[in-house]
C-alpha cells in the first residue's frame, strides 16, 4: 500500500482530492482482500443493512471482536475515516497512507473531536470502536467516553454496527498465527441510527457520560 500511494501523491497536489483518492484506494483494496479471503475458503461473511451506510457524514460505532473488523467496515464505505493510534504515524509502512488519507490520530481528545467535525464537513463517515481496543470475550464491555464526546460535541446521530465472529479468532488474546479449527464466519449488522438530540440540552460532559452509559448497555445487549 505505501508504494501504491506514492504515485498518487506525486500527481495529486490538492489535499482534498488526494484524501478522496487515497480513501477510495484503501476501500477497494480492503474490498478485494475481504473477497479474496472468502474465495480462498479462509472465512465467510454476511452483511445486513449495508444500505444504511450509503450516506455521508455518519458516525459509525462498532464493537470490535476481531483484528480485521476495520477491514470489513472500510470495504463497505468508500469515504471512511478512522480514529487511529498516533504511533501508526511514526511507522514507515503506515505513515504514508494514513497521512495522505487524513485519518485522525488519537493524540488529544479536543483535537480528535475537532478533526472529526472537519471530517464530517468534508462528507466523510467516521468509524470508531468505542471500546478503544478489541473486545475481550466473556468480559463486560468497557466503552471509553471519546465516542460519546464526538457524538455530543458534533451533534451527530450514531449508526451502530454489531459484528460477530464465529469461531472466535484474532482477538486481543490470540496471536495472528493462532488459526481456528474451521473457517470463521463474520456477520455485520448495521442497525438503525441512535439519535442524540435528547442529550443535547445539558452540559456536554454530563451528556457524554450519560450517552456512554446508554451505549454500553446497548452494545452489551446486542453483541451477545
Amino acid at each position: 500500500m505505501p508504494l501504491a500511494v506514492l504515485p498518487v501523491k506525486l500527481i495529486t497536489k490538492d489535499p482534498q482530492k488526494l484524501e478522496v483518492r487515497i480513501k477510495w484506494m484503501i476501500h477497494k483494496s480492503f474490498y478485494l482482500f475481504m473477497h479474496l479471503m472468502k474465495g480462498l475458503g479462509v472465512c465467510t461473511f454476511e452483511v445486513e443493512g449495508a444500505q444504511k451506510l450509503d450516506r455521508k457524514g455518519l458516525l459509525i460505532l462498532a464493537n470490535h471482536p476481531t483484528l480485521i473488523d476495520v477491514v470489513f467496515l472500510i470495504s463497505l464505505i468508500p469515504n471512511a475515516d478512522c480514529v487511529v493510534k498516533s504511533s501508526l504515524l511514526k511507522n514507515p509502512f503506515t505513515r504514508g497512507p494514513i497521512s495522505a488519507g487524513r485519518y485522525i490520530a488519537n493524540d488529544h481528545a479536543e483535537d480528535t473531536i475537532l478533526a472529526a467535525k472537519h471530517s464530517f464537513s468534508r462528507g466523510n463517515s467516521l468509524i470508531v470502536f468505542p471500546e478503544g481496543t478489541r473486545t475481550q470475550p466473556g468480559k463486560p464491555l468497557k466503552l471509553q467516553r471519546g465516542a460519546a464526546n464526538i457524538a455530543i460535541r458534533t451533534a451527530n446521530n450514531i449508526t451502530p454496527v454489531i459484528i460477530k465472529c464465529t469461531p472466535s479468532t484474532l482477538t486481543k488474546q490470540e496471536r495472528w498465527y493462532n488459526i481456528p479449527h474451521r473457517r470463521f464466519h463474520i456477520s455485520i449488522n448495521v442497525r438503525d441510527d441512535i439519535p442524540v438530540t435528547s442529550y443535547l440540552d445539558r452540559a456536554p460532559s454530563v451528556a457524554a457520560r450519560e450517552l456512554s452509559k446508554s451505549l454500553t448497555d446497548y452494545f452489551e445487549k446486542e453483541s451477545k
